[in-house]
């Protein structure tokens, strides 16, 4: 059988972020009309190890259909060696017949499609006139944070602030916020947080780090990717649940709109990102089916 390996490069030049964006949108509404099986991620943690193995399976109906798998280490200390901190590879196999079909560089799409993810929560929940963007952090999600928030929102300003520098003076003031660290304690206030912004929290996906205080993400309109991966892997919102936290509709949801989005231009909004397999297979998938189409990638006998 052939099998398509798509690199780093293949994924960055046939999964622009304009096109990610609308990928995503669809994965997420899928998800919401129960087209799809998510269980939770798996991660696997050697005793001594400087990293962990993650493991992200997916299965979407359809025609064609598919199962994809997401396998990727994590290793917070590579951006000192110049490597990006995910590593790894998505496997997408035939749904109807089990046959592998391609490996495609993970780090790619991962960097794309969760930025793509944070655009869609920030078309749906941001306020319409949002103009000022604060994105905490400045490694690879900052920069794809960078690139795709502009393209949903009219912003004139973007303030990158990273470690050493004043994650105060950067947010005050912003409609939108972007906190992409791997801060394992909180790095956010509410209280400097402007009447009226958007917050996308990206960088904590696990129950034991968050970057928000409790009482920002209770006081905020909180909206997620998914109801059980918040409520079984993220820190941020288990931490402020004694606070009064509380789910309010997942972006499936609300594309479908059979949940109510921002209220008031004076309400905070929240969107937690925790990253699900479902989002990577539709990624593998565009990008299969794209590079039978236009010829791209390496094909191999496997």
């Amino acid at each position: 059988m052939k099998v398509l390996v798509l690199s780093e490069r293949d994924v960055e030049e046939l999964l622009t972020m304009e096109r990610c964006i609308e990928v995503m949108a669809g994965a997420l509404s899928a998800l919401a009309r129960g087209e799809v099986h998510n269980p939770l991620r798996q991660a696997i943690r050697a005793p001594g190890a400087p990293g962990l193995l993650g493991l992200m399976p997916a299965w979407r109906a359809g025609e064609p259909a598919y199962y994809a798998l997401k396998e990727v280490c994590v290793f917070p200390g590579n951006p000192k060696r110049g490597l990006d901190t995910h590593l790894g590879a998505v496997i997408l196999h035939s749904g109807d017949t089990g046959e592998p079909l391609a490996f495609m560089n993970a780090a790619a799409i991962t960097a794309i499609r969760t930025a793509a993810v944070s655009a869609v929560a920030t078309r749906l929940l941001a306020r319409e006139d949002a103009s000022v963007l604060a994105i905490i952090g400045k490694g690879v999600q900052a920069q794809s944070h960078r690139r795709a928030i502009p393209l949903v929102r009219p912003i004139r300003e973007i303030r990158m602030c990273g470690r050493g520098e004043s994650v105060e003076e950067a947010v005050r003031g912003a409609d939108v916020i972007v906190t992409a660290t791997n801060s394992r304690e909180p790095i956010l206030r509410r209280e400097w947080v402007s009447v009226g912004a958007h917050i996308n929290a990206v960088g904590s996906s696990i129950a034991a780090a968050r970057e928000l205080e409790a009482d920002l993400v209770a006081s905020a309109s909180l909206f997620v990717d998914r109801r059980e991966s918040t409520v079984n892997e993220s820190g941020d919102y288990l931490a402020a649940v004694e606070h009064g936290a509380v789910i309010r509709a997942e972006l499936g949801e609300l594309l479908l709109g059979s949940a109510e989005g921002r209220k008031s231009p004076g309400e905070i909004t929240l969107f937690k990102s925790l990253g699900l397999a479902v989002e990577d297979l539709a990624a593998a998938a565009f990008l299969y089916e794209t590079s039978r189409r236009e010829g791209r990638g390496i094909w191999i006998d496997f």
